[in-house]
């Protein structure tokens, strides 16, 4: 597949990139997708919550009145979980939400998603380009040339860039990575996805293993 070459004042530069089909022109496999990016939200929470129990909490063990005659439910302990400052019954426990995926089904998913995109004439294909300092105002410039400025777009380099990074990390709508660090949440939660030439390669190696 030919996809015209565009310069960062979006002209075309009169080059065409070819995309490989096995990884741009695929039939999409959506439960890949689903079960991919279901992974990847598992991987953001910490699993950190803890409440305490009525075992471990602080206070005295005595009981706190008698056993009979007062007209009440009976009651020894001030740690339990009907009293306000009580344990909490069954609270939330430190929990490790990591999934385990098939890395062959995980290329799947990536291809489903770029497959998709292309379908959706979401996919840019630019030359490479540099910035001589990090500047947002240049970053803003080229999503404008491109007709990205009011859009989410997710740029994908072929090596880290650090001007260029710099010069999106206060752009809410746009986010720069590598080709090695692209996800299919990543891919699905940009409206466009701009692929600069010399990420091209990696991402074919990557995804037609």
């Amino acid at each position: 597949m030919k996809v015209a070459v565009l310069d960062i004042k979006g002209k075309e530069t009169g080059r065409k990139a070819d995309l490989s089909d096995a990884v741009f022109a695929i039939e999409p496999n959506n439960h890949a997708i689903y079960l991919d990016v279901k992974q990847y939200l598992a991987h953001q929470r910490q699993g950190t919550h803890k409440s305490k129990e009525r075992a471990e909490i602080v206070g005295s063990t005595r009981k706190i009145k008698k056993q009979k005659g007062t007209g009440t439910a009976r009651a020894g302990s001030i740690k339990s979980p009907i009293f306000r400052g009580g344990g909490r019954i069954f609270g939330p426990r430190p929990k490790d939400y990591t999934q385990k995926l098939n890395k062959n089904l995980k290329r799947l998913a990536r291809r489903s998603a770029l497959s998709l995109k292309t379908k959706e004439d979401a996919i840019l294909v630019v030359e490479d380009f540099n910035f001589e300092a990090p500047k947002t105002k240049d970053f803003i410039q080229v999503l404008k040339s491109l007709g990205l400025e009011n859009k989410k777009s997710l740029f994908v380099l072929g090596d880290s860039n650090n001007n260029v990074y710099l010069s999106s990390r206060n752009l809410e709508r746009s986010e720069v990575i590598t080709n090695s660090e692209l996800s299919t949440y990543k891919i699905l939660n940009a409206n466009n996805i701009v692929l600069l030439e010399g990420c091209l390669e990696g991402i074919e190696s990557n995804l037609n293993k």
